[in-house]
C-alpha cells in the first residue's frame, strides 16, 4: 500500500467524484480509477459505491478515510521534519489542543517565538484528551494540551501557569443566574451538557454519590456548540470558565461550582521524542516562559 494511492483515495473520497478528483491530481481518471482498484483488490473491501453522479465510502471505506488521513500526515510530517534538519530557523510544528483560555499563553509565546524565528509554520488540531494524546502517541503531533493529569510515565509536562475553572452556563433570565454560584443540589433534575471526559472524570469526585441524580442530557466535545444549545433552551451547559461569551448581549452567564472544582492544563509531549531543531527550541523557549 503505497501513500500516493492513499492521497488519490482520500481525493476521491472528499470529491465524491472521479472526474473531478482526477482534476486536482492532474492525472487522467482511467489512471486514477486504476489505483483505486489495486487497492480495493489488496484490501479485499470495496471501498466506494457507485451513483450515476457520485460515489460515496462503504463503511470500510469510512475506516479506511481516518486510518489514511493519518498515515498520510504522518508521511508529510516525517519528510517536513527531514527537510527542516538542516533548517535552524523555521519548519513545521504540530499542536494538538484542548479548549481553555489558558491557551492564550501558548499563543502569546508563539508570537514572540516567531518573532525571532519568522520560519516557524504551526499546525493546530482540537479535540479531548484521548483525540490528542491518540494523535501524539502515533507521531502525528509534537505536543498536546490537556485538561487533565498527564501519564507521567509516558509524557514529559509542563503545567499552565492557572487552573480553570468549572461552573454552569446558563440563560439569564434563569433562576439560576441570579445566584453567586451553582452547587451539586442546584443540578438535581435539570437536561445537563458537559464534554464526556468532564462527566466521566471531574464531575464524580465533585458532586459525589449525588452524581447519580444528575441527567446528562447530551454531551458535546466543544462547548461553543453546547452554548447554543442552552441558547435554543435544551439545557445546561457545565463546561470551564471562559469558553463561552457570556457578555450581556449574548444572553448567558456563567456561575461557578461550589465547593470550587478546578482544572489544571498541561502542556505534553513523549518522553524521549527526538524533535526538529525549531521544535526543539520552541519548547526551549516554552520551558522558560510558560511558568
Amino acid at each position: 500500500m503505497e501513500i500516493r494511492t492513499l492521497r488519490y483515495f482520500l481525493a476521491v473520497a472528499r470529491e465524491e467524484n472521479m472526474t473531478r478528483a482526477s482534476e486536482y491530481l492532474h492525472v487522467s481518471q482511467p489512471t486514477l480509477s486504476k489505483q483505486i482498484k489495486v487497492l480495493e483488490d489488496e484490501l479485499g473491501k470495496k471501498l466506494f459505491i457507485r451513483h450515476s453522479f457520485r460515489i460515496e465510502l462503504t463503511e470500510e471505506g469510512i475506516l479506511l478515510r481516518k486510518r489514511a488521513e493519518d498515515l498520510v500526515s504522518m508521511a508529510d510530517k516525517i519528510a517536513g521534519e527531514f527537510a527542516a534538519l538542516n533548517d535552524l530557523t523555521g519548519g513545521d510544528v504540530y499542536f494538538g489542543l484542548a479548549e481553555s483560555y489558558q491557551i492564550r499563553y501558548l499563543a502569546r509565546e508563539i508570537r514572540r517565538f516567531k518573532e525571532v524565528y519568522p520560519g516557524l509554520r504551526y499546525h493546530i488540531t482540537s479535540g479531548d484528551t484521548e483525540q490528542v494524546t491518540e494523535k501524539l502517541d502515533r507521531g502525528v503531533l509534537d505536543f498536546a494540551v490537556l485538561a487533565e493529569t498527564p501519564d507521567t510515565a509516558k509524557y514529559n509536562f509542563l503545567r499552565f501557569p492557572e487552573a480553570d475553572v468549572w461552573g454552569l452556563v446558563v440563560p439569564r433570565d434563569h433562576a439560576l443566574a441570579e445566584k453567586e454560584c451553582v452547587t451539586a443540589d442546584d443540578l438535581v433534575g435539570l437536561p445537563l451538557f458537559c464534554s464526556a471526559q468532564g462527566w466521566r472524570c471531574d464531575l464524580p469526585p465533585w458532586c459525589g454519590e449525588k452524581m447519580d441524580k444528575l441527567r446528562l442530557e447530551g454531551s458535546f466535545r466543544l462547548s461553543y456548540n453546547a452554548s447554543l444549545f442552552v441558547k435554543e433552551g435544551l439545557g445546561y451547559l457545565l463546561t470551564l470558565d471562559r469558553l463561552i461569551d457570556t457578555s450581556p448581549e449574548n444572553g448567558l452567564v456563567f456561575r461557578p461550582l461550589t465547593p470550587k472544582l478546578e482544572e489544571n492544563i498541561y502542556l505534553i509531549w513523549r518522553k524521549y521524542q527526538v524533535f526538529t531543531p525549531i521544535a526543539e527550541r520552541l519548547l526551549s523557549a516554552l520551558k522558560e516562559r510558560l511558568v
